[in-house]
């Protein structure tokens, strides 16, 4: 990542040691709670992330902060833009991201990723079609008003193109006999409103799978996949706390990786009120990075 920006992904200025997922109106009600992960496939796409790298993170304004765990993170925010969204729906979803963008660049100079759903961004960069190094709030709300919601909900297919990336990278590094704990942990945000409809439960059980490979040697909290859903339907409801509550046994996978966590939420504030990871806190305040 880079500078801060509100632009598509086009060919951003980054740090030397650092590979990482590159892309005001009244100020809103900033979050009083930001939670990390509970705990991080195959042929290169079109539309994939850039390398992921090293990390190599400045000094957070505040090792006590409640928000400091976001320094050791790379943060996307992967947004439903189907039809369904239009309307209150889009504005909870862009207030919600609009508060939490400045609290991110606090702790993480480079920013937020946004990544919608069906929406690409006019350039393809690096990053393929997602907006990088987010950093205020009215970064946000321009790229939301250059979005319209229409399509369909394939999250599974989005999450598959920036996660590959991702999981490539740590296999290059084991290749190599390097530890995974040299590239940040990756925190996916997806904030939705109904159920998918592609296949979701395959990409986070297969990235689960390879995250447990011995040779890979990740942290628990490598990756995490946090739904935050907005509006109040029960269908939608029921299928995002299976995900949380009941993957392994629905796919019959005993002891997998735990890399899923579900908020049900209507309004903004409540979006980031998921608990925080213990072991995750005590891994950010003992890096001391």
């Amino acid at each position: 990542m880079g500078n801060c920006h509100s632009s598509p992904d086009t060919q951003p200025t980054r740090p030397a040691q650092r590979r990482s997922v590159a892309p005001a109106q009244a100020t809103p009600t900033i979050p009083k709670s930001i939670s990390p992960p509970r705990y991080a496939p195959s042929n290169q796409d079109a539309w994939a992330p850039p390398p992921y790298s090293a990390q190599n993170v400045a000094d957070p304004v505040s090792t006590d902060s409640p928000y400091a765990f976001l320094r050791e993170f790379d943060t996307i925010f992967l947004v439903d833009d189907s039809t369904s969204m239009a309307g209150s729906r889009w504005r909870e979803a862009e207030d919600a991201i609009a508060a939490i963008a400045p609290i991110c660049t606090q702790y993480d100079g480079d920013g937020i990723d946004i990544y919608f759903l069906n929406h690409k961004s006019p350039a393809r960069g690096p990053a393929g079609g997602g907006y990088n190094h987010v950093c205020d709030a009215r970064g946000v709300r321009e790229i939301f008003q250059s979005v319209q919601p229409r399509g369909a909900t394939p999250v599974g297919r989005r999450l598959h193109q920036i996660l590959g990336p991702y999981m490539r990278d740590l296999e290059r590094l084991a290749a190599r006999g390097e530890e995974a704990a040299s590239v940040k942990p990756l925190n996916i945000i997806v904030i939705t409103d109904g159920v998918f409809t592609d296949d979701a439960e395959s990409v986070v059980v297969q990235v689960a799978r390879q995250l447990d490979l011995p040779g890979l040697q990740t942290v628990p909290w490598q990756v995490g996949i946090q739904f935050f859903q907005v509006g109040d339907d029960p269908a939608a409801s029921l299928y995002l706390q299976t995900l949380d509550d009941e993957l392994e046994k629905r796919t019959g996978n005993d002891g997998l990786r735990d890399i899923v966590d579900t908020v049900l939420a209507r309004r903004p504030r409540e979006v980031f009120g998921c608990r925080r990871d213990s072991q995750v806190c005590a891994w950010c305040r003992e890096s001391k990075v």
